[in-house]
């Protein structure tokens, strides 16, 4: 896969993409803060029940986060973020997939932090992936449950989180 064929959200890419979004009762600079500092990520990153072992994590335009989702019979699922781009405190993009140099499935990320005049954010995260059909696999694999539930978490983080 070419950076060109990752890189754009063009109409024509609709296809290939998963979009979740949701209103969190938390203000924009506070989840992205959570999302953006190494301190705060791996507390809440991923579906419920998993946990995450972060083997390296540095959260900068250029840096990676390499870290294994663990599932709660204990299945490791490593992954790798390289981040694309970070404009404060509105948008976090990055490339997202197994710790593989060589991975087919590697997919970009975009999240997106609007504030709201109530104080609350839309938070919606875009992933789009290398081909329709690799969007199909991820999400028969429940991927969609799985994000809102990584939302979701985030959001209970946000609350513990002063």
């Amino acid at each position: 896969m070419t950076k060109a064929s990752l890189s754009g959200w063009q109409d024509e890419l609709l296809d290939r993409e998963l979009v979740l979004t949701r209103v969190v009762d938390a203000p924009r600079e506070l989840l992205f803060s959570i999302w953006s500092d190494p301190v705060h990520l791996p507390n809440w990153f991923g579906p419920e029940g998993f946990t995450i072992e972060t083997r390296e994590i540095d959260i900068s335009v250029g840096g990676r986060w390499r870290f294994d989702m663990v599932a709660p019979d204990g299945t490791r699922y490593t992954n790798r973020m390289v981040f694309t781009r970070i404009e404060p405190p509105a948008l976090i993009e990055a490339e997202h997939g197994s710790d593989a140099d060589d991975d087919p499935g590697r997919f970009m990320i975009r999240v997106t932090f609007i504030e709201q005049p109530d104080g609350r954010t839309i938070v919606s995260l875009r992933q789009l992936h290398p081909t329709v059909a690799q969007r199909d696999i991820v999400i028969g694999m429940n991927a969609v449950d799985l994000g809102y539930q990584t939302i979701d978490k985030m959001a209970a983080y946000a609350e513990r989180t002063p």
